[in-house]
């Protein structure tokens, strides 16, 4: 898979000291928890906070931003990060996006969690974050994105952000990665929009998301190139 060699590739490149866990990915099933948690805990370059495989929030704000001043729907707008990570893209979206937003990253890693609310909260001599607009809210917590039962009451958020999630489940097999997709769609309002940001060309994916997108509009966007790479955004949407 495309998202796979990227992943490892990026994993090479973050820090040396990620290079032998580059090479255990390789071998191993990326929708394992403890891959993540270990993955997680690898020092970082600098003293930048954050780490995305694919790309950060700069890249995609002007997909996002039209889609949040554009809807009619709750204020502040409830986002989801559905597989955060310890990605830019949750903390992009409270800092810079100059809409009221509720965001809510979740993880199904501890350690990412704990990671991205010492972000948030400016621990080990970080400065804490500061919201794009006075009515924005950030929360992490950890979830399977397989089961949001927990974290995310049905037709609850507005947008809702898949960035290789669906990628690294499917490694696990396609019926995990359309369990994903089946609670992304779960916890979407009726008039909300899901984003799967990935790598895998579209006459793979796009036949996957219009079988199992229940009614709802499917459409691609390309992105990038970011690095020399080029990405995809899946947009799938209800009525409006």
């Amino acid at each position: 898979m495309a998202a796979l060699r990227r992943i490892l590739h990026w994993a090479t490149l973050a820090a040396g000291t990620r290079r032998n866990l580059a090479g255990s990915l390789a071998g191993s099933c990326l929708a394992d928890r403890c891959l993540w948690d270990k993955l997680h805990a690898q020092p970082r370059l600098g003293c930048v906070p954050t780490f995305d495989w694919f790309f950060g929030y700069e890249e995609v704000q002007g997909l996002l931003l039209p889609l949040l001043q554009g809807s009619q729907a709750a204020c502040p707008l409830r986002v989801l990060d559905v597989g955060c990570g310890t990605s830019s893209l949750c903390t992009g979206l409270y800092t810079k996006c100059p809409h009221p937003v509720d965001v809510l990253g979740v993880d199904f890693s501890p350690v990412a969690v704990a990671h991205m609310n010492r972000v948030l909260e400016g621990g080990q001599g970080q400065t804490p974050l500061c919201p794009g607009h006075p009515a924005s809210c950030l929360h992490f917590m950890q979830a399977d994105a397989q089961n949001l039962e927990p974290v995310a009451s049905s037709g609850s958020f507005q947008l809702v952000l898949d960035k290789g999630t669906w990628d690294a489940v499917a490694r696990g097999g396609l019926p995990g990665a359309y369990q994903v997709l089946s609670e992304c769609l779960r916890v979407l309002h009726p008039q909300g929009t899901l984003i799967q940001f990935s790598d895998e060309d579209p006459d793979v994916r796009l036949p996957c998301l219009e079988q199992r997108s229940q009614g709802r509009t499917v459409t691609v966007q390309e992105i990038g190139p970011f690095r020399g790479i080029t990405y995809f955004a899946y947009l799938v949407q209800g009525s409006h």
